[in-house]
């Protein structure tokens, strides 16, 4: 270990003067964008370490455990046989968004001593600064972002506890926050002699409960008197905190501005991607304010073209039928619930495009597919903790396939909100490789799922809940702009503008468009942005009733108040069985280029199909038809198809159990 002036190396190979200061943004040779990443230094070892210190000629001490890579660009140490301490958090990397992720180990050069644990993805801003505690930031923070912290906290209990880390979230100094989002600096392994429980939880919680803003403190306290005096299930638990939580958040005004569009890009021969809102189009759909989508198709020559704009069409025919639905509940819909319905349209947009490749008889690398990343703004009724009654409580539902990606964007961060599905994810996923290892792999970047290769038995997919409760953009795009950290890199120049009133959301999508064109270049570029304002001096919007026209089919009334809310029932399974006769009419020549291999893993998941995005095509078809099947509980049923090929669906509706036929309309 030496004491020196930290200097950062450039991460470009080929930089002829790679040695720049701390601090500088791109590098003064090269103009390469600089990695300032910082770490946090695990174990009592490091935390005696002195700042100014340089350790294994390459770590930068800034800080009592906050460590400076400055030399980003090289692979950081990591044994052959990873050690215990480093398999939670490969276990729980689809939870990145509030946890640490192992980056590597150091020495600190003394003989007999063990390798320091090294920690990214940490509470840390981009001067190296550590994110207050939430008892540091709790009496500043509104009424909604305490009760949220605490919702957040509650949903890490399970996935923590199942690997007996619940102790992770006891200690306060642990627990930090970046804005809306609760983060931890670590993980901490629970004793075997300790037996944690929500009482311990509630009893953590006790202390800032008692300074909670008036409208929810009430609320707060008897939920935690229940945890810390009775055996509260953990349902019950989240049951009362999510009423509690919208309750609060539908006080704030809700005011969205959404835009979208889609780019060739400077050297492809056609646009496989496929967007909603588009700029082209769609401007007077009553869906503009609620849904986002971005698809990015698979399989070349006209394939994936087609693939992307299928799920794109058959998911916003099943969001309108949903939120129809959603407007007719008299009582909140949980987030189980909604997520739940979210799963199945996904499987149904699955269902579409791998009917269609069997139909076609198309094979391995000759399948279409689609990645896709989607956000559902959901307007569910709610009574506020002041007494009145709003007609948001500001959800926004997030799902994605593939590695199209999701990100939260404010005037102080910028939070990357989805996890790729790629090879490098699921080698750290099976505790099999650190992920900065897993990246230098010939194929770390190939597709392990997306939306049509196989059967929807073998999606994981996983739904995310948030609250808007901050102001912030919400940007979806293909890798088209998001390869080579071209967002991280770039947020505050495109996204702040747009913030702070100096630009539209329509200049920005544009303006984010042409910087993938010029930084990246080599493949279609998709981008939607939507802007979320809930400032106070914006009046909360009445959300318009959705079109009469969109509910095709009659909503049984069911007997018991309960009984309203969506659930699934028979039809959900029997239209995912469904062997479905597309016809869309489509005069389709397909050559397609769709890479498919299995590699065999140790577990019980299905063996992901690895999927390499190609070459794309020379050919441009239009989407002459489209096809979406609506599922969730009978209150749901069927709606649309008959639209598009009323032959084709009565066929259909002849196949399926007398019970679920009640729910197809009746044939001219």
């Amino acid at each position: 270990m030496i004491s020196t002036q930290l200097t950062i190396y450039c991460i470009n190979p080929g930089c002829n003067s790679p040695i720049n200061p701390i601090g500088d943004r791109v590098c003064a040779s090269c103009q390469t964008p600089l990695v300032h990443r910082y770490l946090w230094a695990t174990g009592s070892l490091s935390a005696q370490i002195t700042p100014g210190t340089k350790v294994a000629d390459r770590y930068g001490v800034i800080t009592r455990q906050i460590w400076l890579d400055t030399q980003p660009g090289l692979p950081p140490d990591v044994p052959e046989e990873l050690p215990k301490e480093v398999i939670p958090y490969l276990r729980l990397y689809q939870e990145r968004l509030h946890l640490p992720q192992a980056y590597g180990f150091a020495s600190d050069g003394e003989k007999d001593t063990t390798d320091i644990l090294l920690l990214e993805n940490v509470p840390i801003d981009e001067t190296g600064n550590i994110y207050p505690t939430i008892v540091e930031a709790w009496e500043q923070a509104t009424a909604v972002r305490q009760v949220y912290w605490l919702w957040q906290i509650l949903q890490l209990w399970t996935p923590l506890s199942e690997l007996g880390l619940s102790r992770s979230l006891l200690v306060v100094d642990n627990l930090r926050v970046q804005g809306w989002c609760v983060r931890l600096l670590e993980l901490y392994q629970t004793s075997e002699d300790e037996k944690l429980s929500l009482k311990n939880l509630g009893e953590c919680w006790q202390f800032w409960v008692a300074s909670a803003k008036t409208s929810v403190a009430k609320g707060l306290q008897n939920i935690v008197q229940d945890m810390c005096e009775t055996e509260i299930e953990l349902d019950d638990v989240a049951t009362q905190l999510n009423g509690l939580l919208l309750a609060s958040a539908a006080e704030l005004p809700l005011v969205l501005k959404v835009a979208g569009s889609t780019d060739i890009g400077p050297i492809m021969a056609q646009n496989e991607d496929a967007c909603y809102p588009n700029t082209l189009n769609d401007l007077d759909d009553p869906l503009l304010s609620h849904l986002s989508i971005v698809c990015d198709g698979i399989g070349g020559h006209e394939g994936g073209e087609v693939a992307s704009r299928l799920a794109v069409q058959s998911v916003k025919l099943q969001i309108r039928a949903l939120l129809a639905e959603i407007t007719e509940q008299a009582v909140l819909i949980s987030p189980e619930l909604l997520q739940e319905q979210l799963e199945a349209s996904l499987r149904v947009v699955n269902n579409v495009i791998c009917a269609r490749n069997n139909e076609q008889k198309r094979q391995g690398k000759e399948r279409m597919a689609t990645t896709i990343v989607m956000a559902l703004q959901v307007p569910q009724r709610v009574h506020t903790s002041t007494g009145w009654q709003s007609n948001n409580t500001h959800e926004l539902y997030l799902a994605n396939v593939g590695d199209s990606r999701a990100y939260w964007i404010t005037r102080n961060y910028c939070q990357l909100l989805t996890v790729d599905d790629d090879v490098a994810t699921r080698e750290v996923r099976f505790a099999k490789s650190l992920y900065r290892k897993a990246l230098i792999r010939t194929d770390a970047t190939a597709l392990t799922q997306a939306l049509g290769t196989r059967n929807a038995e073998s999606l994981r997919l996983k739904i995310q809940r948030f609250i808007v409760e901050e102001d912030g953009i919400l940007l979806l795009c293909s890798d088209g702009l998001s390869d080579n950290n071209r967002v991280e890199q770039y947020w505050q120049d495109y996204a702040i503008p747009v913030l702070k009133g100096q630009m539209t959301v329509e200049d920005a999508v544009h303006n984010w468009i042409n910087l993938a064109n010029e930084k990246n270049g080599r493949d279609n570029t998709s981008v939607v942005l939507t802007y979320c304002r809930v400032s106070p001096e914006y009046l909360v919007p009445v959300t318009p009733a959705l079109p009469e026209e969109i509910i095709e089919a009659e909503i049984q009334e069911e007997q018991e108040e309960q009984e309203e809310l969506i659930s699934f029932t028979e039809s959900s399974q029997t239209l995912l069985d469904l062997d479905l006769d597309l016809d869309l009419d489509l005069d389709l020549d397909l050559d397609l280029d769709l890479n498919t291999s299995e590699e065999s893993v140790t577990s019980p998941e299905i063996p992901p199909t690895l999927i390499t995005k190609p070459n794309r095509g020379k050919h441009l078809v239009m989407l002459g038809g489209m096809l979406a099947l609506l599922v969730g509980g009978t209150s749901l049923g069927l709606f649309a198809w008959w639209q598009i090929n009323p032959q084709g669906f009565q066929q259909m509706c002849r196949q399926i159990p007398q019970k679920v036929q009640q729910l197809c309309p009746p044939s001219n």
